[in-house]
């Protein structure tokens, strides 16, 4: 191992056997119990209020009635700052923030993406963000930069969820709609890699979500949860419970593997107003903890 990296860690230890860890430097955790809903750690993936800011995705995603928070890069940073943007080239002041906007509205940030990088020392960068912020995983598309990843997965402790979304018929080297194709190349990585499942690019890929799941059984680090109309090229997303998808029956198959990663909801349809109906699905969540004690 690096002699920096040690150095590194074991001040970390000492200023937090003192009591004097940094706050923006927190090691990386599981996602707190208090958040979940039903046993699930259920918020908004950040693109749902992409037509906003950071500071307004977290209020809504609070308003919705939910504790955790995927970000994704290159959102506003606040109505007041909409000059600067939040990703992992942000300043620790800009980072700083963030937190502090999470803490007022005692909401969690437990993931970041979807997100790439052009060579290690970026993908550092990620990683680097992902301590400050205490992030349960990081998602991501970038399946060739997996030697990478993996390495840094075993430095920093924190879990990579490889993405998808609709397959692309006229690009035949974009695999990652196909589980068994992610399947195949994180079967024999670190096992904080997987699968970031989107429920409703499967279904735009004509791929049932139950069978996704099944086939990467262990394997999901994340998901971010969508309903449809019908499975195919639909891309309207629609209140939990009201399409085809059997959310019900998704939640089971996560329960049953033992899942405890982050469920992003990425509600993709009334952009300008869709609190309500983001609500909404997290209320599916309390109605189905109901019919699960």
């Amino acid at each position: 191992m690096n002699t920096t990296v040690v150095s590194s860690v074991g001040l970390s230890l000492a200023l937090a056997a003192l009591g004097l860890a940094s706050p923006l430097n927190a090691p990386a955790a599981p996602i707190p119990e208090d958040v979940r809903i039903g046993g699930f750690a259920v918020g908004s993936q950040a693109w749902t209020f992409n037509r906003f800011s950071v500071f307004e995705a977290i209020e809504k995603t609070a308003q919705a009635g939910a504790r955790v928070i995927e970000l994704y890069p290159g959102q506003k940073l606040s109505p007041a700052e909409p000059e600067l943007k939040f990703d992992h080239h942000a300043s620790d002041e800009v980072i700083q923030k963030v937190k502090d906007k999470l803490a007022q509205h005692r909401v969690v940030a437990v993931n970041y993406g979807v997100v790439g990088a052009s060579g290690e020392a970026e993908w550092r960068k990620v990683f680097e963000l992902g301590r400050k912020l205490g992030l349960y995983a990081i998602t991501t598309e970038a399946v060739g930069d997996l030697d990478i990843l993996e390495k840094l997965v075993k430095e920093y402790d924190i879990r990579v969820g490889i993405h998808e979304h609709p397959r692309r018929p006229n690009n035949p080297e974009y695999k990652v709609w196909d589980p068994n194709y992610v399947l195949s190349v994180v079967k024999d990585r670190d096992l904080r890699i997987g699968a970031s499942a989107d429920t409703g690019h499967w279904a735009s890929s004509n791929v049932n979500p139950l069978e996704a799941l099944r086939i990467l059984r262990g394997r999901i680090i994340s998901v971010h949860l969508k309903d449809r109309p019908e499975v195919g090229q639909a891309r309207t997303d629609m209140v939990f419970g009201t399409g085809v998808l059997n959310i019900a029956a998704i939640l089971d198959e996560l329960r049953a593997q033992g899942f405890r990663g982050n469920i992003a909801i990425e509600y993709e349809t009334n952009w300008d107003n869709n609190v309500p109906e983001v609500a909404q699905c997290i209320g599916f969540f309390r109605g189905y903890a109901t019919c699960h004690r």
